[in-house]
């Protein structure tokens, strides 16, 4: 378990999850015509994905600035996120 951390292979299972999840979510609007509108839930887990690369960069030992770059597409993300959302 502990190698699972220290190697950042734990983010590794839970964007896996992630895109599981988002697999599920997105289908139920199809099929049901309603719940979470795409663009909200893609930029929304685009944006948690982002932020978990740059976990696994920090557990893993990668260089501030990969770990940096995943920060600041967290950020981008995040802003799309909220453009999404925004109501007019």
């Amino acid at each position: 378990m502990s190698e699972l951390f220290s190697t950042g292979r734990i983010v590794d299972l839970i964007l896996g999850l992630m895109v599981l999840e988002t697999a599920v979510l997105a289908g139920y609007r199809v099929v049901h015509g309603r719940g979470i509108r795409t663009a909200s839930l893609l930029s929304n887990m685009a944006a948690g994905a982002c932020l978990l690369l740059a976990l696994r960069g920090a557990l893993a030992g990668a260089e501030w600035n990969i770990i940096a770059a995943a920060l600041a597409a967290t950020f981008a993300m995040h802003l799309f996120d909220l453009r999404s959302r925004w109501e007019s």
